[in-house]
């Protein structure tokens, strides 16, 4: 499951891709259209400049606004950045390995390796969808 982090972190950057080359985007309108409290933005926003993904400019005129073209994010980056892995157990991860309590030794463990498989897929999905993809409400419901 996505954290509430990853959430708003992507809500704010899809929000600067609509804006994309349209100059700074102060924080106060991502806020009130994304409806992200204002002080946990300001967190992530912060931590998404110091990744390179966004761009800062302070003052009266100044906002957020992406470093990079909307098809050079892809949401796989962003989940990686946010969350620190696309694995949903700590054994399958590809950074943060870490061995599972209470299991079996990972050569024994089949859950181990469908995990590793649901990471593959993952991130295969997740990074081949970037910030320049738009989607309809209407083509959401329909996947469901």
């Amino acid at each position: 499951m996505l954290s509430q982090k990853t959430r708003y972190a992507i809500r704010a950057l899809q929000h600067l891709a609509d804006r994309y080359r349209q100059g700074p985007v102060p924080l106060t309108e991502i806020s009130t259209q994304q409806n992200i409290p204002a002080k946990f933005l300001t967190v992530i926003l912060s931590e998404l400049a110091r990744e390179g993904l966004i761009e800062t400019q302070r003052g009266r005129d100044g906002g957020y606004w992406l470093a990079l073209s909307p098809v050079d994010i892809s949401y796989g980056d962003i989940v990686r950045l946010t969350r620190g892995s696309l694995a949903l157990t700590p054994c399958a991860s590809r950074f943060a390995h870490e061995t599972c309590n209470n299991c079996l030794p990972e050569s024994e463990c089949r859950l181990h390796r469908v995990m590793l498989r649901v990471r593959d897929e993952t991130a295969k999905v997740l990074d081949g969808i970037s910030l320049a993809e738009r989607f309809d409400m209407e083509e959401a419901g329909q996947d469901r």
